[in-house]
């Protein structure tokens, strides 16, 4: 980490972030993780995080292991358990909280209010967090057509994300991009 910043800093700055994850999990703060280890603290480069993200998306599991990713390439092994930690504890508490309360209060109209309200907020998020990977990877009008390909491709049949992922990174491997 080269301008002082602590681990522990940024696993708060993280844990606050996974607390503003409702409804759309960890992914949905890729756009403000972004700004944070790149634009304002030169942790990494815009194409290393989105070679993390777009690795963590590829592989089976939890769409949070891109967070791991960013966090082992900026402190290591130690960096990625702890920025892990941080964005899987928080939310985590406030679920069982929840839970709990909305049990008792079922009927609520402030709680039936603030899950109708998630639905708008999450798919924001959604495009945020794509206009800013999105900047940080397509890079010329090559880039464009390849992504608007692969987005029509992903909505209209049931070819596997993983495919498309792996067709494009042949397409900037044969240098046609």
């Amino acid at each position: 980490m080269n301008d002082g910043l602590s681990l522990y800093s940024i696993a708060a700055h993280f844990a606050l972030l996974s607390l503003m994850a409702v409804g759309g999990g960890v992914i949905m703060l890729a756009p403000e993780m972004h700004t944070y280890v790149v634009d304002i603290h030169k942790l990494m480069t815009s194409e290393q995080f989105a070679a993390a993200y777009t690795l963590a998306q590829a592989a089976p599991g939890p769409n949070l292991l891109y967070v791991t990713l960013v966090g082992y390439q900026i402190a290591g092994w130690s960096g990625a358990i702890v920025t892990t930690l941080a964005v899987i504890v928080p939310p985590s508490l406030m679920t069982l909280a929840f839970i709990k309360v909305s049990a008792r209060h079922s009927e609520s109209l402030i709680l039936r209010a603030v899950q109708e309200g998630l639905a708008p907020l999450s798919v924001g998020m959604l495009f945020a967090g794509a206009w800013v990977l999105g900047k940080a990877s397509i890079l010329n009008w090559q880039g464009i057509v390849l992504a608007l390909i692969a987005t029509a491709l992903s909505a209209r049949t049931r070819i596997n994300p993983v495919l498309l992922i792996g067709a494009g990174a042949l397409v900037g491997m044969l240098g046609l991009l």
